[in-house]
C-alpha cells in the first residue's frame, strides 16, 4: 500500500462525492430581516424535524408550530437540550390528522409556511391539494430550487425538478414566473434565464427544444425585469467558453443564467442532484402557488440545507412584523 492509499479516508461513498453543503450566509440574512415565521411542522415528532427547526430558531427565522405526538416531539427537543415550552405544539395520532391540522392553520391564518416533517410526501400533498380543506389556489404547484455552491452566496434558480412531472406549457409559464419571483427576492433584479435542452437550436426532432423557444418568446412578451433564453444545453447556461465556441457571445444569458426551467421533472431532479452531490452545492427548496410555501424536506436532505429552505421560504412568505435590530438573532 502506498503512503497516499494508507492515509486515503474511507468515504462511504463514490470518490467523486464531497457533500459538505452550507446554508448560504447571504439569502440566511435577508430571512433575519424578514422576522420570524409562523411554520407548521407536519410531523414534527421525529429528530432530523426537530434538528432542523431548532437551528432555524437559533438564526432567527421561524416561530414552529409542532404537530404530532407531544411525548415525541418533547423526547426528540430534550435531546437537544432545546427548550421548548414557548411554541404550541397540536396532538395528532396519524400522519393524515397532522397534515390536516397544518393546512388549517394556513387556512385561519395562523402558518406563513408549512413544512413537511416525518410524513410521507403523497400523504402531505394530498391534504395540500384537497378542494375543500387544502391550500392550493387556482393554479398548479411548482417547485423551485435554490442552489449555491460551496464557495459562494450566488445562486443558480431551478424549476420544476420535483412535483410536475410532464409539464406542459402553461405549466411551465408558471415556473418561469416562479423563477423570477425567486430571484427578485434573493436580490436579482434582472435575472437572466435559460430554457433548458440538449441543444441550441429549435429543430423537430428535439420537442423540448421546440418548446423552449415558444416559452422564450411568450416570456419575452408577458415578463417584466427578466432576461429570457432557449433553447439552450446545459454547457451553453453555465460556461462563457462554450457560448464564445458556439457565437452565442451575444446573448446575454448564455454563459450566465442565474436560473434554468426545465423541460421535465427527469432532467429537473438529475441536475439538482448532480449539483448537490458532484459540487456538494447546498439546495434549498420550496414548492409555489399554494396559499403558503411548502418547504418538502428529504430524509436525505442535510440540516444546512433543511435551513436553506426554511430561509428562502421565509422569504416568499406573506408579509409580516419585521424584526427590531437589537432583537436579531446572530447567524449560525
Amino acid at each position: 500500500m502506498t503512503t497516499s492509499e494508507s492515509k486515503a479516508p474511507d468515504r462511504g461513498q463514490h470518490h467523486f462525492l464531497d457533500i459538505t453543503p452550507r446554508c448560504p450566509r447571504e439569502l440566511l440574512a435577508r430571512a433575519q430581516q424578514m422576522g420570524k415565521a409562523r411554520t407548521a411542522v407536519i410531523c414534527a415528532d421525529a429528530a432530523l424535524p426537530m434538528m432542523s427547526l431548532e437551528g432555524a430558531v437559533r438564526a432567527g427565522i421561524c416561530e414552529p408550530i409542532l404537530i404530532g405526538n407531544r411525548a415525541r416531539i418533547e423526547a426528540e427537543a430534550a435531546k437537544l437540550s432545546w427548550d421548548i415550552t414557548p411554541y404550541e405544539i397540536i396532538e395528532a395520532d396519524s400522519e393524515q390528522d397532522a397534515a390536516l391540522a397544518g393546512m388549517q392553520l394556513v387556512r385561519d391564518g395562523r402558518a406563513d409556511i408549512v413544512m413537511k416533517g416525518q410524513i410521507h410526501t403523497d400523504v402531505m400533498m394530498k391534504a395540500v391539494l384537497n378542494k375543500q380543506t387544502g391550500i392550493r389556489r387556482d393554479s398548479r404547484l411548482v417547485h423551485v430550487f435554490h442552489m449555491t455552491p460551496p464557495h459562494s452566496d450566488h445562486p443558480i434558480i431551478l424549476s420544476d425538478g420535483a412535483v410536475n412531472v410532464a409539464p406542459d406549457l402553461e405549466t411551465r409559464k408558471l415556473a418561469l414566473r416562479a423563477v423570477v419571483d425567486v430571484a427578485h427576492a434573493v436580490g436579482i433584479a434582472k435575472p437572466k434565464v435559460a430554457l433548458l435542452s440538449a441543444t441550441e437550436e429549435p429543430i423537430p426532432s428535439v420537442p423540448s427544444a421546440q418548446e423552449a423557444r415558444e416559452l422564450r418568446d411568450w416570456a419575452r412578451e408577458n415578463i417584466s425585469d427578466a432576461a429570457f433564453s432557449g433553447p439552450l444545453a446545459l454547457d451553453l447556461i453555465l460556461s462563457k467558453t462554450a457560448a464564445q465556441a458556439k457565437n452565442l457571445q451575444n446573448d446575454e444569458v448564455a454563459g450566465a443564467a442565474d436560473a434554468i426551467v426545465v423541460p421535465d421533472l427527469v432532467s429537473g431532479n438529475v441536475l439538482f442532484k448532480a449539483l448537490v452531490y458532484f459540487r456538494s452545492a447546498c439546495a434549498a427548496g420550496v414548492v409555489l402557488g399554494g396559499l403558503v410555501p411548502i418547504v418538502l424536506t428529504s430524509r436525505a436532505d442535510p440540516p444546512e440545507a433543511r435551513l436553506a429552505s426554511l430561509a428562502l421560504a421565509s422569504l416568499l412568505a406573506p408579509p409580516r412584523a419585521k424584526p427590531q435590530k437589537e432583537q436579531a438573532t446572530a447567524a449560525v
